[in-house]
């Protein structure tokens, strides 16, 4: 049986940067047994349906995303936080292709040992009240916008965190506010950044073209 997305093969064959790096971890995630799905728009790994891993492209860096990152012994020091306010997640950020293959080994250990935690069931360490830290963009609307203040507010503290932690990471303010217009609907709707928006399931982290895609 073929392992490979179509979806995912779809979107690695119209990427106009990043393609050799984005492939090169690509095969080092399905020679992990891990399934592949495309996700948020990006190519996603989980093994028995949860989500460990993800690859994403930006104008300066291609990265791979550890959803349980923290857990992970660092050695080598590769894993970086996405975001100030991040708590689980981790990334390593490439450049070259050259730099996948010299740590190619210290990945896939990385790969490897992510999915034992799964496997075992290791919880990170969430801090469910931690005090967020909202982008400048972010408190403009929830101070100006009564409604939307309060319906982030009463957002679970999880999908709280994961609105802010995608709407910080942008380094550009304008690419900040865009997402923010984007998915102020959303919020207000009393959605996450991950439900399907179509009514027929409170939770689908993608859709398989009967639902609006995400």
């Amino acid at each position: 049986m073929d392992k490979n997305n179509s979806l995912v093969d779809a979107y690695m064959s119209k990427a106009k940067i990043w393609k050799e790096e984005m492939e090169a971890l690509r095969e080092m995630l399905l020679s992990c047994n891990l399934t592949e799905e495309l996700k948020w728009g990006k190519p996603c790994y989980s093994f028995e349906n949860k989500n460990l891993f993800i690859i994403q492209s930006f104008k300066t860096n291609c990265a791979l995303g550890f959803f349980n990152g923290e857990l992970i012994n660092d050695e080598k020091g590769l894993l970086v936080k996405p975001g100030e306010n991040t708590q689980s997640g981790r990334m390593i950020r490439f450049t070259h292709l050259k730099e996948i293959v010299k740590v190619k080994g210290t990945i896939k250990g990385y790969i490897k040992e992510a999915i034992e935690h799964e496997k075992m069931g290791t919880k990170t360490t969430i801090k469910e009240k931690a005090e967020l830290i909202f982008p400048e963009e972010l408190q403009s609307v929830l101070d100006k916008n009564v409604k939307f203040k309060k319906a982030f507010e009463s957002l679970t503290p999880g999908r709280q965190r994961a609105y802010n932690m995608f709407f910080s990471a942008p380094k550009q303010a304008q690419t900040r506010t865009t997402r923010i217009e984007k998915y102020k609907q959303q919020i207000l709707n009393g959605k996450g950044i991950n439900d399907c928006t179509c009514g027929l399931s409170k939770k689908m982290p993608y859709c398989d073209g009967s639902h609006k895609y995400l």
